[in-house]
């Protein structure tokens, strides 16, 4: 049904768009990036958060994190994933395959700069073997979202292992 409500609401809004589906898993950054044959950081992971007493969801690049200081700020309190019951509750997706298209609930969408960084970038399509290419101007157009800045770059793996004690 998450699949079809999302092809619903991209020929209603966006015709020229199509959704495409792999035979691969696309449910984490790692396996959408890997089937799609894209950087990881092209994914556009869509986050479900709790800020205050609103729901929202927060668009990044598949590589950045929130960072909690200027979500919180940019969102007006500090977000809080939801579990995933809630999420496939309130956006109609599957966790893996959470999009700001074809949402069961009328949600605020936030895209984070990060995704500025690339021309195309891919959320997935409402199933966790579907996704979309789109630009990230596109995305925000379609979705009424607002642009933020709430996202950093994790720590890199050798940063991390050059930190921890010997």
């Amino acid at each position: 049904m998450s699949l079809e409500s999302v092809r619903a609401f991209l020929a209603a809004k966006a015709p020229d768009l199509t959704v495409t589906v792999t035979d691969k898993s696309s449910a984490t950054v790692a396996l959408a990036a890997e089937a799609l044959g894209v950087e990881p950081g092209q994914i556009a992971k869509t986050l479900s958060v709790r800020a205050g007493d609103r729901v929202v969801l927060v668009v990044t690049k598949g590589t950045a994190r929130l960072d909690n200081k200027k979500a919180r700020e940019a969102l007006g309190a500090k977000p809080r994933m939801l579990g995933a019951e809630e999420v496939v509750a309130l956006t109609g997706h599957p966790v893996g395959g959470v999009c700001p298209f074809g949402l069961a609930t009328p949600l605020q969408v936030y895209c984070d700069v990060s995704l500025k960084e690339y021309a195309e970038v891919w959320p997935a399509a409402g199933s966790t073997n579907s996704s979309v290419r789109v630009t990230p101007d596109r995305m925000a157009s379609l979705t009424n979202a607002t642009w933020v800045d709430v996202a950093q770059e994790p720590m890199a793996v050798t940063d991390a292992a050059s930190a921890a004690p010997e």
